[in-house]
């Protein structure tokens, strides 16, 4: 066979030249579901998430999507090239949802930036032009997906995908407080000198400044923290715990002045629900599901965060964790906290 011969060769072909089949054999077994994530936008939230997601082999197919093409297919070439390092993904971008078809999971980053002096009301009416455009071609080209929702107001977002979309609530989730979860178990570890692992915490509500820390439900070690100081007699002041709770409402802020945006721990804390909803691995993340009935919210559809049980199916159910009287009602203010804002968009 000559070179000129042999560069002709199609890809199958250059398989076959390359693998000496066995008589008989049954062609290439193929695996039951071919596993499909897309990602839209292709900013440093969501080459983040695409990143950590690569790393996971946690999918067949990578979708990206984004208005910019040429940051776009850079962004998709940079992801390719480094094929010879990561589990073997077709990795696949165009600014035609077309290329999102048959995914199993969309998960949207794309937002407006908010431009200075310019209202949350008017940043929000932005980004709701924005889903409109977004969201029904998801829909239309994956009608089986779960949307997970990251731009903020994530809160709002996720209302906003669920009724554009016409999905059951169990395949609508916002990434919520998973984040400010992670911040909150790694500053309480961080306090206590113990590993962040072993602590159980949870952050609840808005994914803003009226989040709602459950100090009534931390353990660490299996070991309820506020019942045990209580019962050996160990006083504890207030200030620290609501010191904490700032520190986590304010980390966001902090790394966006130091850097210019976040973009790691986002990432990560997106992969690891992608993970739990993929793998169906049934884990309890708090995220933005509708809350309306749990604990006496009943004011309208707010999505807000509740610790939930994800799975394949996505939202499996809710858990029923204790919270204190103070607890409850600073959940029910985060709720008016939302539909105050809301209601303004008319949808």
């Amino acid at each position: 066979m000559s070179s000129s011969s042999s560069l002709s060769l199609d890809g199958l072909e250059l398989n076959q030249v390359f693998f000496k089949s066995i008589a008989n054999s049954n062609p290439p077994s193929q695996t039951n579901h071919h596993t499909k994530i897309s990602v839209i936008g292709v900013g440093n939230v969501g080459m983040a998430i695409a990143q950590t997601i690569l790393t996971q082999d946690l999918v067949d197919e990578l979708a990206l999507v984004d208005a910019n093409s040429d940051k776009l297919r850079g962004e998709m070439l940079d992801l390719q090239h480094a094929a010879a390092f990561l589990p073997r993904t077709k990795i696949v971008a165009s600014a035609d949802y077309t290329v999102t078809a048959g995914s199993d999971l969309c998960i949207v980053t794309a937002g407006a930036r908010q431009n200075p002096g310019e209202s949350r009301l008017n940043l929000l009416q932005r980004n709701l032009a924005m889903y409109k455009s977004i969201v029904p071609e998801l829909v239309k080209y994956s009608p089986e997906c779960i949307l997970l929702i990251v731009s903020n107001p994530v809160d709002v977002l996720t209302y906003v995908a669920w009724k554009l979309s016409g999905f059951p609530v169990n395949r609508v989730i916002g990434s919520g407080t998973n984040l400010d979860s992670s911040r909150f178990r790694f500053l309480i570890a961080d306090h206590l000198d113990v590993n962040a692992q072993d602590v159980q915490a949870y952050i609840v509500g808005e994914h803003g400044d009226s989040s709602v820390a459950l100090w009534s439900s931390i353990s660490v070690g299996g070991i309820p923290v506020l019942s045990f100081l209580e019962n050996q007699q160990i006083a504890f002041e207030k200030d620290t715990l609501e010191k904490i709770h700032k520190q986590v409402v304010q980390s966001a802020y902090e790394v966006i002045n130091l850097k210019g945006y976040t973009s790691w721990a986002i990432g990560y804390s997106v992969a690891n629900l992608a993970f739990s909803i993929i793998r169906d691995q049934r884990r309890i993340h708090p995220v933005s599901i509708l809350a309306k009935g749990f604990y006496g919210i009943d004011g309208g559809d707010v999505f807000l965060s509740l610790p939930a049980q994800l799975g394949r199916n996505g939202v499996l159910g809710v858990t029923n964790v204790h919270l204190t009287d103070e607890e409850i009602q600073q959940l029910r203010n985060s709720a008016e906290t939302i539909l105050e804002v809301q209601n303004q968009l008319g949808i």
